[in-house]
């Protein structure tokens, strides 16, 4: 292909808003962008580069997560207020990002927006060597927006449900439920929009790698209702930062108003056997919570990159693990993971896969070399979804 016509395909590409129009250096235009938008590019080595047009103020940065290395970045800007920079190759995966513009915090809007640090935020998708959380040629679910009025807040509130590909025509068949919860600051589009996990699981059922389930995902920022008494939680450690989150009546939303629900709506099997719990950070303490102090509700609990402080066998959880072989008995699968570059969640929960082994107390533990980001969550999922409901 001549040069010419190289060009004019890379124009009529960035004019259709093609995101495949590629530039002589190999950049392209993340997949995390707004239509039509050429800028933040990634190149193959993963470096990243941003541009924004802002002609009137003085000082512009890129802040952004842990995979995106250690920001804030400078921009520089040029004779016509087009300020930019390119950072250096970062991690693999989806990043939350941020501009700080003259020390205001605002979006890019180059691109998209994903709820997270309690605000609609941008990001910025970078490409991994593999392939399992992508749309691919496979038979795919449904995510389900489903509104209910929960007695436990007085309020309305909405879950994304994802249903497998063989729900709306295999109408005889009944499924198990997976609960699956987002980290501190999402909410329940999280594991949908950053995550992909409807992906994974379409992936994963095509594959025969995971029985079809059902997925359920809340948010879990419950906070009790004004004039409540205040919930009972059974002591355990903390997860992640200390003190009041504001999600305190959450375990009393599972357990009284969203179970039921799901089983009055969807064709579910209504027993422990066939029901799970699991979440990411905040969502994992939540799991744990729950899941251990709820035996007679959950027989498959996982805690991604949860921060389990303080973890004693005879008393935490309402002394779930003070008998091992009951615990066996009962507990179909306890899966307990993190990434290499979270070094204190990796920790605690090499901490507890050690203590849990040298009880006797059979558990998994799943490690993979990202931060505390959705491509450690994301692999996570994708090693804990087939081991359900064997």
């Amino acid at each position: 292909m001549n040069k010419t016509l190289a060009g004019v395909l890379t124009l009529l590409a960035v004019a259709c808003g093609f995101s495949w129009a590629q530039a002589g250096d190999g950049s392209r235009p993340a997949t995390s962008n707004a239509p039509s938008s050429q800028y933040p590019r990634v190149y193959p080595d993963l470096r990243v580069a941003f541009r924004v047009t802002a002609p009137g103020v003085q000082k512009i940065q890129v802040g952004g997560g842990d995979g995106l290395g250690k920001g804030p970045f400078d921009m520089v800007r040029d004779e016509k207020g087009v300020w930019s920079v390119t950072i250096p190759p970062a991690q693999p995966g989806f990043h939350y990002y941020w501009l700080i513009v003259d020390g205001f915090q605002c979006n890019d809007p180059g691109s998209q927006t994903y709820f997270g640090y309690n605000r609609e935020t941008s990001g910025v998708e970078l490409p991994d060597k593999v392939d399992f959380y992508d749309a691919k040629d496979v038979p795919h679910g449904e995510v389900r927006m489903r509104w209910y009025f929960s007695k436990v807040t007085g309020q309305w509130r909405r879950a994304c449900v994802y249903t497998p590909p063989d729900y709306d025509w295999n109408t005889k068949a009944r499924y198990p439920v997976l609960y699956l919860q987002h980290g501190s600051g999402e909410n329940e589009l999280g594991w949908t929009k950053q995550g992909r996990a409807n992906f994974i699981l379409d992936n994963l059922i095509a594959a025969r790698s995971a029985k079809p389930m059902i997925i359920v995902m809340e948010n879990g920022m419950v906070a009790a209702r004004a004039g409540a008494a205040p919930v009972a939680m059974a002591p355990a450690p903390a997860a992640g930062r200390g003190g009041p989150r504001g999600n305190e009546a959450f375990e009393d939303v599972v357990i009284h108003d969203l179970i039921p629900m799901i089983d009055a709506t969807y064709r579910t099997m209504r027993d422990r056997e066939h029901r799970a719990i699991a979440g990411l950070s905040m969502g994992a303490g939540q799991a744990l919570q729950i899941g251990l102090t709820h035996l007679d509700t959950f027989a498959y609990i996982g805690s991604f990159s949860g921060a389990i402080r303080g973890f004693d066998l005879k008393t935490s959880y309402n002394g779930a693990f003070a008998d091992p072989a009951a615990f066996n008995r009962k507990v179909r699968l306890f899966w307990v993971g993190a990434g290499l570059a979270e070094p204190n969640m990796h920790k605690t929960a090499e901490d507890l896969h050690a203590a849990l082994d040298k009880a006797g107390i059979r558990n998994i533990f799943f490690e993979c070399p990202f931060a505390h980001e959705w491509q450690t969550w994301r692999y996570d999922l994708n090693d804990f979804a087939p081991r359900l409901f064997r």
